[in-house]
């Protein structure tokens, strides 16, 4: 009996231990997720969270639900230390345990990347998890309703001002989500009009979109200009101390809803705490079969796929590494399950080799973007292949059901417009009302 110990839930680990519950029989090993959250995120639907186009609980897939053989612990690794094939673990309550394993796969997923730019710890937001995604929904909702009753001048105008900053992926479907949620917000105020919106994307390098051409990037650009949205390249973001952003080019303006989104940086876990090896970055060094090691020598019994693994990407070789995204993350869990197996009873792993699908991204409702190698697909065909794709892509048929039903309804009544920003502070209420008058 084998004990495998997964370090984290997300993507890769979520369908490496799916797919082994599937592959190998109770009798031969004992799995073992550890995650400090409950669920797996479907990332590439928080977006559409945040436009309240998908629900946020649908973008979270249960791992005890559906992981039934799997013990899950919900806790924060602290240290991993594969010669003694041992690993710490610090739960929510109580002192940490130290946790014994056989194999370890290490699919922790890669951080939020932040810069020490004054006010941004303090202002902005990311855009990993649900709740993030939530609470950005949320507050541009109770943002609309605030301006609404305020008369024209800089304190509607800093309300209705919303920042992201990056412009890759995640960015740019965020910012394209949220700014067709802020324009078909105004049909429902009166009081407001498109001149009072004021929405800027923040990207450091000259493009947006790096995973597209050039020519698809500038369409994208061209696309969100002309919805009014104002997307500054070749710019920093200096400042935003008390929500004031300063930029680079000297531009600076006052904005309730500040975004971040430029890029991920390695797990502080995997990058200093670990004595398996990483490489300068801080990423795991990994082979072509998901083995810790490298081509020369593996490290027996240790795994590791998805956004903290520096995965060679054969496909295009050179010393090209697979993208951190869910495409491959997806696809790297489901190999590491084969090939853990195939180890396990004494056959041979095989590398990992994927092709790309393309790329497709959301910019809002009935507008996107598709890239495969040089077919192009913009405006609403790329759209729905985007919901397409994903309706398909996320776990579970009952995930799926819950999504496409969603939609409907949105296509029927429209988008649920009710900010549930009061439930950050559940006592409130409950503390008021019984406040002596």
């Amino acid at each position: 009996m084998q004990r495998i110990v997964i370090v984290g839930g997300g993507y890769a680990g979520f369908y490496a231990a799916w797919n082994l519950e599937k592959k190998l029989r109770p009798d031969e090993a004992e799995i073992t997720v550890i995650d400090p959250r409950p669920y797996m995120t479907y990332q590439p639907f928080l977006p559409e969270v945040m436009a309240g186009s998908v629900e946020a609980r649908h973008a979270a897939v249960s791992l005890r639900k559906h992981l039934r053989r799997t013990t899950v612990v919900a806790g924060e690794v602290t240290r991993v230390e594969h010669a003694r094939r041992a690993l710490q673990v610090r739960p929510a309550d109580g002192d940490d345990v130290e946790i014994e394993y056989d194999v370890v796969v290490i699919t922790a997923g890669a951080v939020t990347r932040t810069f020490p730019i004054p006010g941004i710890a303090e202002q902005a937001i990311g855009m990993k998890h649900v709740e993030e995604a939530v609470a950005i929904r949320d507050k541009l909702l109770t943002s609309f309703d605030r301006a609404s009753v305020l008369p024209p001048g800089p304190e509607r105008q800093r309300l209705l001002t919303v920042t992201f900053v990056g412009g890759g992926f995640s960015g740019v479907e965020g910012f394209g989500e949220l700014l067709s949620l802020a324009t078909s917000l105004l049909r429902s105020y009166p009081e407001l009009s498109p001149a009072d919106l004021s929405f800027h994307l923040v990207e450091a390098a000259g493009r947006i979109l790096p995973e597209v051409t050039d020519e698809p990037g500038r369409w994208v650009v061209r696309a969100l200009e002309d919805r009014g949205a104002h997307v500054h390249l070749n710019t920093q973001l200096v400042s935003a101390v008390g929500g004031h952003v300063v930029l680079s080019t000297g531009e600076a303006f006052d904005s309730e809803l500040i975004v971040w989104a430029a890029g991920n940086a390695a797990n502080p876990v995997v990058a200093q705490h670990t004595d398996l090896p990483v490489d300068d970055r801080g990423f795991l060094r990994v082979r072509a079969d998901l083995r810790i090691g490298t081509v020369e020598a593996f490290v027996p019994d240790a795994w590791a796929a998805g956004d903290d693994a520096a995965v060679p990407d054969i496909a295009v070789g050179s010393g090209a590494r697979t993208v951190p995204n869910a495409q491959h993350a997806v696809r790297q869990g489901r190999h590491l399950a084969a090939n853990i197996t195939a180890v396990l009873r004494g056959g041979t792993p095989k590398d990992y080799v994927h092709q790309s699908l393309g790329v497709v991204a959301t910019l809002g409702l009935g507008q996107g973007v598709f890239q495969y190698r040089r077919l192009v697909v913009k405006g609403f065909p790329a759209w729905v292949m985007h919901r397409g794709y994903h309706v398909l892509a996320v776990p579970t048929w009952e995930r799926k059901i819950r999504v496409l039903a969603v939609w409907l309804a949105a296509g029927v009544f429209g988008r649920d417009i009710v900010s549930l920003a009061s439930v950050q502070h559940p006592r409130e209420a409950f503390v008021r009302g019984g406040a002596p008058r």
